[in-house]
């Protein structure tokens, strides 16, 4: 094979090698293993091992088909065969080794999930098999035209999503249906092919007619176009509304996971006005929820003597103006001494304000004040006309509320004055300080307004726990809300709801695999900075900007390749 790229393949097959044996050292690939996505034909570690050859497989893949086409699928072939003939070595030399002695996850069960439940030969071939199929298949999704290509993906990625999401789906489904779909463990069979045909089918019309819809939609008069949104946002509040009605106390579990990603939407529409709408790096942002929980927990425990012998104990709606105005007044605190500082700096200032906040509270000298390491319990909860919430399905409503208030600011802030000024100190300071723009009150009105909206997550984070405690106020969950951002695309409204759902709704729903959410969250930010760093639902400015500059290298490369 003349011109075919074997150190540029055999390259990428050994990358991806070091890829699969670390997610099988570690223990992933055995752990994941024991939630099935497709019952006795496929499970969550096995498609992590496929996703793998896939992605390096389609990598290589593409390279190839730059110097000839016929060589996607054999580029594909040869990194499936490499990272199967890894896996198997190691699965056959874990014992005549001892490397368990190294490595506590290389175990027998570690083995039985590489060769598929199947001993010596007979395992290593069918390992070998399945990887250097995934490359096939990797070859082939490089040759197939883009319109082809993305309902395939896109189909399969649903279907997998709806097995990975049994727990929720078998609940909310009726249950003739839900047989038909699910057993007891993951899809049945049937349910998968079902699922499969049907999502393809809808992604390929979707693909075909979806943007003539949508061109015809934008063409109509804003008089017309108004009346169309407020129908859907309708719908959708009303499904909101009454989906607590219709699952019941069966929704127990999905309202829990709902509740926490509907916090962390709030932390995030915050966030995204300091960061995303003004352009200011806040590592610390985790102080004002905590302020804000902590406000509403001293205020209206029965608890802390030293503080309820000046302070009656107040009831939710009493002590939630007081936390949100702490929380505000905190975001001026802070964004006083950083007006002169920016990029990095900023951002370790804010770092250390988080730091600061979170030592006082576990503090002995505030202890009788902040109830120290332990905690406070006794938190006062939301009540109207004598009804109390007390279950994941009331504070969903409150929730709901939160997140609208949440939105209905960054809305009218978005393009209001203000919000074109925290634009121009985002897109380049100086010059908006040229241009008569008050930087000073411009900046402070961004970190108060973000830290009022994680107060408000923070009280009823505290109101729904009924306590709160140090740790969970830490510095990773300034990280959480920063991924989704990044995730869903920063500056984007929509981005938010999106990236919470991806980064704190799947690892919730996920809760066995606890220990491996920081190596999923590292891999899911680098993925996303490799092939998509606009994000997923990325702001239409930003994702212009994003394709204009995309589009100037593209030039550059072309211009520099045609001089040489």
């Amino acid at each position: 094979m003349r011109g075919f790229p074997w150190r540029e393949t055999i390259r990428t097959g050994l990358l991806g090698s070091v890829v699969a044996l670390h997610l099988s050292l570690v223990g992933m690939v055995e752990a994941f293993s024991r939630r099935e996505i497709v019952k006795d034909v496929v499970t969550l570690g096995q498609l992590l091992l496929l996703l793998v050859v896939l992605v390096a497989g389609y990598l290589a893949a593409r390279k190839a088909a730059e110097r000839n086409k016929a060589y996607a699928i054999i580029a594909g072939l040869i990194v499936g065969l490499i990272i199967g003939a890894v896996l198997a070595a190691l699965a056959l030399s874990i014992k005549p080794l001892h490397l368990r002695q190294v490595f506590t996850n290389a175990s027998r069960g570690l083995v039985r999930v590489l060769l598929f439940d199947k001993k010596g030969m007979a395992g290593v071939l069918t390992l070998l098999a399945v990887m250097g199929g995934g490359g096939i298949a990797a070859g082939l999704l490089e040759l197939l035209p883009n319109h082809v290509r993305r309902p395939l993906l896109y189909a399969l990625i649903a279907t997998l999503t709806l097995g990975l999401l049994r727990d929720i789906f078998a609940v909310i489904l009726p249950r003739s249906i839900s047989r038909f779909f699910y057993t007891s463990s993951g899809l049945t069979v049937k349910g998968a092919v079902v699922l499969a045909v049907a999502w393809t089918l809808y992604f390929a019309a979707a693909e075909r007619w979806g943007q003539q819809v949508r061109g015809r939609l934008e063409a109509l008069p804003p008089e017309k176009q108004k009346p169309l949104r407020l129908g859907a946002y309708a719908i959708a509040l009303i499904l909101l509304l009454v989906l607590p009605k219709l699952l019941g106390e069966r929704g127990g579990y999905i309202f829990e996971v709902l509740d926490i990603v509907g916090i962390y939407i709030v932390m995030g529409l915050g966030l995204n006005i300091v960061v995303g709408f003004a352009g200011l790096l806040d590592l610390g942002y985790v102080a004002f929820f905590a302020i804000g929980a902590y406000t509403m927990a001293v205020l209206t425990t029965p608890e802390l003597p030293a503080v309820r012998q000046y302070i009656p104990p107040m009831d939710f709606w009493e002590a939630l103006p007081l936390a949100l105005l702490a929380s505000l007044l905190s975001g001026i605190i802070l964004g006083v001494p950083v007006l002169k500082t920016r990029g990095d700096y900023l951002a370790i200032i804010t770092l250390g304000f988080g730091e600061i906040i979170r030592l006082l509270v576990i503090s002995d000298a505030l202890k009788p004040i902040l109830g120290g390491a332990q905690g406070i319990t006794g938190v006062a909860r939301p009540h109207l006309f004598g009804w109390t919430a007390k279950t994941p399905q009331d504070f969903f409503y409150f929730i709901l509320v939160a997140i609208a208030i949440g939105f209905f600011i960054s809305v009218r802030l978005k393009d209001s004055r203000l919000g074109r000024a925290w634009k121009a100190i985002r897109e380049d300071e100086d010059v908006a300080i040229a241009m008569g723009i008050d930087h000073v009150a411009t900046k402070l009105t961004a970190f108060a307004t973000g830290a009022t909206l994680a107060g408000l997550s923070g009280a009823i984070f505290s109101s729904k726990l009924f306590s709160i405690a140090p740790h969970s106020f830490n510095i990773l969950i300034s990280i959480y809300v920063l991924s989704l951002l990044i995730v869903g695309g920063i500056g984007s409204l929509p981005g938010v709801v999106v990236g919470a759902f991806a980064l704190v709704g799947l690892p919730e729903l996920l809760r066995e695999f606890a220990e491996y959410r920081m190596l999923v969250y590292g891999a899911a930010l680098v993925m996303m900075m490799i092939f998509r760093p606009q994000g997923l639902w990325p702001e239409t400015l930003h994702a212009e900007e994003y394709a204009r500059r995309k589009g100037t290298s593209t030039a550059k490369t072309a211009t520099a390749g045609a001089r040489e």
